[in-house]
Order: structure tokens, then C-alpha cells, then sequence
């Protein structure tokens, strides 16, 4: 029996072989196909062992179905994001499980124009219908495959972003993390007048340097050692599909995306003020003051590629940003991209004549800042009704936007589950005090504590 718990809130995600494996990858591509009247569909995949093997399952069931598959191989999901629009496909699938870790895979679709497939727009019907075996009825004319490895157009759209003669002769650590931005980094590189020192940039499905996600600080130190062996101004290390990127200061400190997010939002607003401004709910105050102080519309949204994604267009939002290091753009087409948000960045440290530490410091500081902390629990419900039971008699301001969101005036939390991940995820800020924060945070700890796996 097919198993479908595969299917997230807004993508596919799940272990290898138990919950994804060939013969679900084959159903949902015919019924991709047959769902979406595709004609043609863009696919790629990331490094993962498994990767190639469910991306040629996806292609018999979409060319069966009668679809032309415009085969990326081996590439970053906002390459098939990118190409599904430049391409004027029908629809887009990129197999990939982005930062889980080894063992788990997963797809994430698209339709035409690069619009996310989520849970409510679409996926669980597909879902439905693979598990009545609605496949819907094969091509009499099996469609065609056909590679597309070029990524010049995707790259020059990348440098459409800067002004290159404006930016100074950076020297910049790109720790690839073995993942799938190894396979381009260097062609985006030489477009740049950097001096740049490559780390792990050799795409390696076993992931030999541990798990690509720098967002674990236990996956930071090979990038931060690096940059203050070589005397770096930035490093940038990526996750397994590069849609995210993650800096650190000419110091080696990782700098949380929380504060690029205010960052980059006030460095586009300086072109187009009065723009609205998509941010999630973990972490809000330093965004909602730094967009208003720059003449934009901050909005909140939900947590998640999907959901951010279809309330920027619904907005017609300039930017969007997630603390989890996730930013997008409308100029790319409303969607996420790795690339993006460090050209900006060395074109701003380039402009001003600063370094990031310095671009960022006084938000720091004013807004300290967890970071995301990560418990695996027995009954996530049951947390969160503790929580909010615990701090009742205070009267904090509610937002149940995405999990619980409590504040307190002078301190914040948010606390809600992973949907990609089985874990719980707490973020606590606070306006100025740092000691605050972490105190706070110890006291939710011993509440989580006692209901951990």
C-alpha cells in the first residue's frame, strides 16, 4: 500500500525508501500531468544518493502521461524555479530534501509561472488521487525528454540584480557544503571580482562534511575557521539546494538571517519606497521597524516557502524574507533563491565601504535574538497548551498565526512544529537585552523538557 505521509504542508518530504520511493515518484508524475494538463514540465534534482534514481521515476510517469521533460539534472531548486518561467513550462518538480538530513528526499512543485504546489493549493489532491490509484490514462504518444544544461541565462539573470562596476575586490569563503551549489558557484564566480576560496564545493551525496545546513551550529565552524584563516570580508555557505545562504562576518561570526531580512528589505526599499515587505512570525520586531523606518508595508505572513510565496503575489510584495534564511523577490518571479541575497550584500558592503559586522550591529543590539532552537517532543499540542497556560496570568498579546506567538512588550516568543521536520522550534527576541532572552529561553526549556523524546 502506498504510503503518503510524504506529503508536507507545502512540499514532499519524507525517508527513503519507507515513505518516498520510485514507485510514488512514477504515480505523482502521471498525475502531475494529468492534474495540471502539463505539456511540459521542468526537473531537476539535487546530490542526494537517491536523487537521480527518483527523478528518472518522475520522467516515465510524466512522459507516459504524454509530457516533454526538460531535464535540468543535477542543479539548485530556484534553477527549476528560474527555467519553469524562462521556459514557459507548464509545471516544475525538483526533487530534493534541501537541509534533512541523509536518508530523506522529497519533490517540491510548481505550475505554470512558478507558482508552489502546497498543501492547500493543490497536493493534496494529487495525494488523494495517487492513493486511489487515479493515475489518468497514458499518452498513445509518450512524450519526449530533453536535457537542459545550460545555466547561462539563469546566471546573467543573477548578475541582473547589481551593478558589477560597483563592486570592490571582496575576498569571500563560498562553502558549498558538498551540496548542489558546488555544481554552479564557480560560473557565478567568474562573472565577480572577488577573490573567493571554495570549500567543500564538490557535490557529494554522502554528505562527507555532515549535513548541509549551516543553520545547525554544529554546521558552522568549517566556514567560520575558514574565513578567519584567509582573512576573509564574508563568508557564504549554502544548504543542500541552495535556496537558502548563510553569512558570516569578516570575524567568522555567523550572522542570523533575521537581521539580513531588515537588511535587505531596507536596501530595496531604498529604490522602491512604499513597497510591501513579506516576514514570518518568529521573529518580527527588528523587520516591521526597519521596513517602516524605510517607507515600506510590512506583512506577515505564515511560515513556509508555499505560503510566503502565494501571499507575495496576492501583495504584490517587493521582498519577502523568513529568519530561516529564505528570501524572495519579485523580480524572481515571487520566488526564494541562495544567490540573490549575497550579491546583494557585497554590493551594499561594496557601496558603503563597510563590513557586514558593521551593517548589522546596531540591530543586533537592539534586538537580540535566540536564534532557532530545535526539541524533538512527544506531543508537540501538549507544549504549546503548557506554554500558554504557563504565562496566561500575564496577559501577553496573542498570535496564533503560525503555532504560538506571545508578547510581552519588553520580550517575544514563538514557538511552533516543523513542517518539514519532526521537531518543535522556539524563537525568543527581546528589545535590548540579551541577558533577557536567554533566561527566557531557559525558562521555556524546562517546560519543553519534561514532554522531549
Amino acid at each position: 500500500m502506498t504510503k503518503l505521509s510524504a506529503f508536507k504542508a507545502y512540499d514532499i518530504r519524507g525517508k527513503v525508501p519507507d515513505e518516498l520511493n520510485v514507485d510514488l515518484a512514477y504515480k505523482l508524475g502521471r498525475v502531475f500531468v494529468d492534474q495540471l494538463q502539463a505539456k511540459r514540465v521542468v526537473l531537476g534534482y539535487d546530490i542526494r544518493l537517491e536523487s537521480e534514481g527518483l527523478a528518472a521515476a518522475l520522467t516515465s510517469g510524466l512522459t507516459e502521461a504524454g509530457a516533454e521533460v526538460l531535464s535540468l539534472g543535477l542543479c539548485g531548486t530556484e534553477e527549476v524555479y528560474f527555467n519553469t518561467v524562462d521556459l514557459n513550462a507548464d509545471g516544475g518538480i525538483m526533487v530534493t530534501a534541501s537541509h534533512n538530513p541523509k536518508g530523506y528526499n522529497g519533490m517540491k512543485l510548481v505550475s505554470k509561472g512558478a507558482q508552489p504546489i502546497s498543501r492547500d493549493s493543490g497536493l493534496t489532491r494529487f495525494a488523494e488521487r495517487i492513493l486511489a490509484d487515479d493515475l489518468g490514462e497514458a499518452a498513445a504518444q509518450p512524450g519526449l525528454v530533453t536535457p537542459f544544461l545550460s545555466k547561462g541565462r539563469y546566471i546573467k539573470h543573477l548578475m541582473s540584480y547589481v551593478d558589477l562596476a560597483s563592486l570592490k575586490p571582496l575576498k569571500v569563503v563560498m562553502d558549498c557544503g558538498n551540496g548542489a551549489a558546488g555544481a554552479v558557484i564557480r560560473d557565478i564566480a567568474a562573472h565577480l571580482p572577488f577573490e573567493c576560496v571554495f570549500v567543500n564545493d564538490t557535490p557529494d551525496g554522502n554528505f562527507p562534511n555532515g549535513v548541509p545546513n549551516p543553520l545547525l551550529p554544529t554546521m558552522r565552524e568549517i566556514t567560520a575557521s575558514a574565513v578567519r584563516e584567509h582573512q576573509a570580508d564574508l563568508g557564504i555557505a549554502w544548504d543542500g539546494d541552495f535556496d537558502r545562504c548563510f553569512l558570516f562576518d569578516e570575524t567568522g561570526e555567523f550572522v542570523e538571517g533575521y537581521y539580513l531580512v531588515g537588511l535587505l528589505a531596507k536596501t530595496l526599499l531604498a529604490k522602491q519606497p512604499g513597497a510591501k515587505i513579506i516576514y514570518d512570525p518568529r521573529l518580527t520586531w527588528n523587520t516591521i521597524e526597519q521596513v517602516i523606518q524605510a517607507g515600506g508595508i510590512p506583512i506577515q505572513s505564515k511560515t513556509g516557502h508555499a505560503f510566503i510565496k502565494e501571499r507575495m503575489r496576492l501583495e504584490d510584495a517587493l521582498y519577502g524574507g523568513e529568519m530561516s534564511a529564505h528570501h524572495y523577490f519579485k523580480d524572481f518571479f515571487y520566488c526564494d533563491s541562495g544567490m540573490i541575497p549575497w550579491l546583494l550584500i557585497t554590493q551594499l558592503m561594496s557601496v558603503t565601504v563597510q563590513p557586514l559586522s558593521a551593517l548589522v550591529a546596531e540591530r543586533v543590539a537592539a534586538y537580540p535574538c535566540s536564534g532557532e532552537l530545535n526539541y524533538k517532543v512527544a506531543d508537540v499540542a501538549a507544549v504549546l497548551a503548557r506554554v500558554e497556560a504557563y504565562f496566561a496570568a500575564l496577559n501577553p498579546q496573542q498570535d496564533d498565526t503560525d503555532g504560538l506567538g506571545l508578547d510581552f512588550g519588553h520580550w517575544r516568543l514563538n514557538i511552533r512544529a516543523s513542517n518539514t521536520e519532526p521537531l518543535l522550534r522556539l524563537n525568543v527576541e527581546s528589545k535590548g537585552n540579551e541577558a533577557l532572552v536567554w533566561q527566557k529561553v531557559a525558562e521555556l526549556e524546562k517546560l519543553i523538557r519534561s514532554l522531549e523524546i
